[in-house]
């Protein structure tokens, strides 16, 4: 702790003081930070965060494109290219962001496919979909051991197995839709409208099984035993376990798809440089080990692991083997010309019609 103290007072005092009373307004997903981290930047600073959540990608797109003022956001790496192409995003002077030598290098060079020379994005944190499993529940419903698949999700017969116990799943298009296809053989990317329309059958069968289709409401009812099974992300699912319930995250055999969520600057933000101060801040391998710690999604910041509990440094599903890494492959930037019926697929789903 002292060492962790000595290293913050450290780096503030190298970085330039700001008028107190000074704030940036900050977008970021739900349960996807430390508490403490906002109030502790505050104070040190006397920089203040006007701090707003989101649930889904939509959402966030939605303020992109209203030109609401924003000074940091926290975007998925498939969304980058559109943001990039369209001017949203700020190139970064790295300069200026002294701990970016803490990133992880080899999610540096998997976003770099999406934003060469990582000019616009900063790997924040990052992990994997799949299903949250309440086993001694959803095992009673389904009369027996699991089969270590998305089918039983995705076939129908399955799921109305477990649908007494309670299924939800994320309202989350790309994700959801690109492991339906991976578990059928196929890529979403390179899909033809026709295609997703057909595959989008299959979805409104297996709609009835599920109570709700929501990316927030399922956190809740994980933690509380109301579900047996849920298309989760990996935090959720381990956040589950942390409060007692017998909750594992399954990478079902098929594989699934590896999200990184990353912190960029958008164009139109009014204060530049108290952005880049809070980035740096979050860079910093403690403050990146506290959002773990508190989010349990692994951290885009490699030198954050020693300051780990060993008991989430040693966890498998924050941290995969070189096994399980096999079976995740980085969700894909989807054609402009999918988005219309991938919408209306996913509208349909949504609805349960």
């Amino acid at each position: 702790m002292i060492r962790c103290l000595a290293f913050l007072l450290l780096t503030l005092a190298q970085l330039p003081a700001f008028a107190a009373g000074e704030s940036i307004r900050v977008y970021n997903w739900n349960d996807y930070i430390a508490p403490e981290v906002l109030e502790n930047f505050q104070k040190q600073t006397g920089i203040k965060v006007d701090y707003h959540t989101f649930s889904t990608a939509e959402e966030l797109e939605a303020v992109m494109a209203s030109g609401e003022p924003v000074d940091v956001a926290v975007a998925p790496h498939n969304s980058l290219p559109q943001l990039i192409a369209s001017g949203k995003l700020q190139p970064l002077d790295f300069n200026q962001l002294a701990n970016r030598k803490h990133l992880d290098k080899d999610l540096l060079k998997k976003l770099a496919a999406v934003d060469p020379d990582n000019r616009h994005a900063i790997p924040y944190l990052w992990g994997a979909v799949g299903l949250a499993i309440n086993a001694p529940k959803a095992e009673a419903a389904y009369g027996g051991a699991l089969p270590h698949s998305w089918s039983l999700l995705f076939d129908p017969a399955q799921s109305a197995r477990l649908a007494s116990c309670g299924i939800s799943s994320l309202d989350a298009p790309a994700e959801v839709l690109s492991v339906l296809f991976n578990y059928q053989g196929r890529s979403l990317a390179s899909a033809s409208p026709a295609r997703i329309k057909r595959t989008g059958d299959l979805l409104v069968q297996v709609r009835p099984n599920l109570r709700y289709v929501d990316s927030e409401r399922y956190i809740d009812d994980l933690n509380n035993g109301k579900l047996c099974m849920a298309v989760a992300w990996v935090g959720d699912a381990l956040g589950a376990a942390r409060n007692g319930q017998p909750v594992t995250f399954m990478i079902p055999d098929e594989g699934s798809v590896l999200f990184i969520d990353n912190l960029v600057i958008p164009n139109n933000a009014p204060h530049t440089e108290l952005a880049y101060r809070f980035i740096n801040y979050l860079m910093s391998p403690e403050v990146a080990a506290q959002i773990t710690s508190e989010t349990l999604y692994p951290s885009g910041n490699a030198d954050a692991k020693q300051f780990l509990d060993p008991s989430l440094s040693n966890e498998p599903a924050l941290y995969p083997d070189a096994e399980l890494k096999r079976r995740l492959h980085v969700l894909e930037t989807l054609p402009a010309k999918q988005a219309e019926v991938r919408e209306a697929t996913w509208q349909r789903f949504r609805e349960g019609r």
